[in-house]
């Protein structure tokens, strides 16, 4: 089992810059896929991006692709998502995800069982 905490979020102007990070505890956050998802008011939770338990693999939705970044150190259990070139439309609650099974590059919300309290994202035109 893990417990997630997601920190760093904040507002920011168009165009700028945020790094979010989330600190895991358990003893095997290194098996675990991870995800980032996000939700904006009155929206469903969408998919924004994953990383395979060893880091080596990487997805993201269309809308970010090209300005997040995932990344994983699972010697300090941390998981980070970098935004760059923020847009009003990135608004949102952003929230880290682990499946509920290990060593499963999950897909679906469906498929994770594990999530952080959420971390508020604001984006000013």
């Amino acid at each position: 089992q893990v417990q997630l905490a997601e920190s760093g979020g904040g507002l920011v102007q168009a165009g700028g810059s945020l790094r979010l990070s989330c600190a895991a505890s358990g003893r095997t956050f290194s098996s675990y896929a991870m995800g980032w998802f996000r939700q904006a008011p009155g929206k469903e939770r969408e998919f924004v991006g994953r990383v395979s338990w060893s880091g080596g693999t990487t997805d993201y939705a269309d809308s970010v692709k090209g300005r997040f970044t995932i990344s994983r150190n699972n010697i300090n259990k941390m998981l980070y998502l970098q935004m760059n070139s923020l847009k009003p439309e990135d608004t949102a609650v952003y929230y880290c995800g682990a499946p509920k099974s290990t060593y499963y590059y999950a897909q679906s919300i469906d498929d994770f069982g594990f999530w952080g309290q959420g971390t508020q994202v604001t984006v000013s035109s």
